[in-house]
């Protein structure tokens, strides 16, 4: 990991546990090239969580985005999650 990439997470870490009380519930948002292997990664990534998955396609049918909503047991735990599904080819975090 780069150091732009450790400073970032590093930040967000920090901005996660002033604004939260753990175990706390987070939404991630993703948008990732719609193929289904792509979609299926993600799932399997928040699989056996009680993770709410929310699937929708772009208009043209090129992107997917996702959303997942789930409990999280602290700020590690999320930053860890998307160091996991950042390795999914043309995944974008928002």
């Amino acid at each position: 990991m780069d150091k732009n990439t450790q400073e970032f997470y590093d930040r967000l870490k920090v901005e996660l546990d002033m604004s939260n009380t753990w175990p706390a519930e987070y939404l991630f948002k993703f948008i990732v090239p719609t193929e289904e292997d792509n979609i299926e990664r993600v799932q399997l990534a928040f699989d056996c969580m009680g993770a709410v998955i929310k699937t929708t396609k772009s208009k043209t049918g090129k992107f997917t985005s996702i959303s997942v909503d789930v409990t999280m047991k602290d700020s590690q735990e999320i930053v860890d999650k998307y160091l996991e599904v950042s390795t999914i080819k043309g995944i974008i975090s928002l």
